[in-house]
């Protein structure tokens, strides 16, 4: 079995889904034009999706308080200090900086919703 898709409800999906789009590499693959505003997103290698949308039958994440430990989207990161400027730049903002013994260099961000983002630039990569 592979992943398809992860999914989360989110407050604003069609702002969200042009700031990924934009910033992140992301590419619609489908939505919906109406509510909840479904967009599921494709990373540049088309390989791996994520699907957004604001379903008002349940809560929004407060996404600004969750840990990002609890949550968060993973990205390879060949530059994470260049990353990090750019996206900040957009909105973001920097919550931890980790650098291991391994030479992995990582980075954890909010994105402007306060969703949880990682850039990884692994010692070793493991993809």
């Amino acid at each position: 079995m592979k992943i398809e898709h992860f999914a989360f409800n989110v407050s604003d999906p069609i702002a969200i889904a042009a700031w990924y789009c934009q910033h992140l590499g992301f590419t619609v693959k489908h939505k919906f034009d109406k509510a909840p505003d479904t967009h599921f997103l494709a990373d540049e290698t088309g390989q791996v999706m994520i699907e957004i949308y604001n379903n008002p039958s349940d809560q929004v994440p407060d996404y600004h308080n969750i840990d990002p430990l609890i949550v968060h989207l993973a990205f390879v990161s060949e530059d994470p200090d260049l990353d990090a400027n750019r996206l900040v730049e957009a909105g973001a903002k920097v919550v931890d900086v980790v650098k291991l013994n391994d030479g992995s260099h990582l980075k954890m961000l909010k994105d402007p919703w306060g969703f949880s983002i990682q850039l990884c630039k692994r010692g070793t990569p493991m993809i």
